[in-house]
């Protein structure tokens, strides 16, 4: 039999509001409306837990590491985050006011792990979990009714939700993906050879020599970089992008013209301050694999058998997506 999580999980698509709560109904369908596919929310999610691990000044990339005072201040941080990012009015007696609806925000790293103050009770919460050893996040909306919660013995009085109710949580996305902390997930001894170059510009290289073929987001650039200039260090005129070339290998940036490169190469897309990196060998006709004309030439993704050949030169950043970086 289901458990109550996993039900959740596989029937979220057939979830539909109960009518007997407008006030459920409303707030689910704006939130839906201001986040279609949840990628506002995931973006928020990562960028708090980026904040809170400060890696441009402390190096850390690890959850584990954050003092447990910092822990503690991540919700409320993720409850300041989603309302610079919404925009969402301060509530009456709740943290927002969401279409002229009181909720209340609750984030937890650990799942079911939120913790309910009494006054909450009678109005709605915005349950939210974000894990990023899993790379998994959730957002649901609960009514909170005196039985669906645990009893406690904590100075506050914050009590949880009870397991066997977690499945009457209207979920908004649940188990959607969160984006990867490369560093995080990266094989130990490719990241203690990224950590063990002397300055910032050579652990940014070894990154991108050893990460290959993944979205590399900005804080990870900047956690590895700890330089203020970190994103100049990707950058062609001495940075990884030029120094790595004799390597063959390319570092593609959120520009419109290196995401269709990427898309050609059957990489993954590098979105708004990502990067992907490549290494790549002129196709050869008749070859099967993906390929993508770069400066002139058809490239491929290179094989361990290939030989290392000089890299292509990028397209330049006058078709950008977003901000030239």
């Amino acid at each position: 039999m289901l458990s109550p999580d996993v039900s959740a999980a596989v029937n979220i698509q057939n979830q539909v509001p109960p009518q007997n709560d407008p006030e459920l109904a409303l707030v689910h369908a704006q939130l839906r409306r201001l986040d279609p596919d949840g990628g506002r929310f995931a973006a928020v999610l990562r960028d708090t837990i980026d904040q809170l691990l400060n890696g441009e000044v402390t190096g850390r990339y690890d959850w584990k590491s954050l003092f447990k005072t910092e822990k503690t201040h991540a919700g409320t941080v993720v409850e300041i985050n989603l309302q610079r990012e919404f925009a969402f009015e301060d509530g009456v007696d709740m943290d927002y006011r969401i279409g002229g609806v009181d909720v209340d925000c609750k984030y937890s790293q650990q799942f079911g792990g939120w913790m309910i103050p009494p006054e909450a009770v009678g109005h709605l919460c915005l349950l939210v979990w974000a894990d990023d050893y899993k790379s998994l996040w959730s957002a649901g909306l609960l009514r909170i009714a005196p039985e669906l919660l645990n009893g406690g013995s904590n100075r506050d009085m914050k009590l949880t939700v009870k397991a066997e109710h977690r499945g009457k949580i209207l979920w908004l996305w649940r188990d959607a993906v969160l984006p990867e902390n490369t560093l995080l997930h990266m094989d130990p001894a490719d990241r203690e050879a990224v950590f063990a170059q002397n300055s910032g510009q050579a652990r940014l290289n070894e990154l991108f020599r050893r990460a290959q073929r993944r979205r590399i987001g900005r804080n990870v650039v900047r956690t590895v970089a700890q330089q203020k200039d970190y994103m100049k260090r990707v950058r062609g005129n001495g940075g990884s992008r030029s120094s790595l070339r004799r390597e063959g290998i390319i570092i593609m940036g959120d520009y419109r013209a290196h995401q269709e490169i990427a898309r050609q190469l059957a990489l993954p897309v590098p979105q708004e301050g990502d990067f992907v990196s490549a290494r790549v060998v002129r196709s050869i006709p008749g070859d099967s694999r993906p390929s993508a004309v770069i400066d002139g030439g058809t490239w491929s993704l290179a094989e361990n058998g290939d030989a290392v050949t000089p890299a292509p030169v990028l397209p330049a950043h006058t078709s950008s997506a977003t901000t030239e970086l």
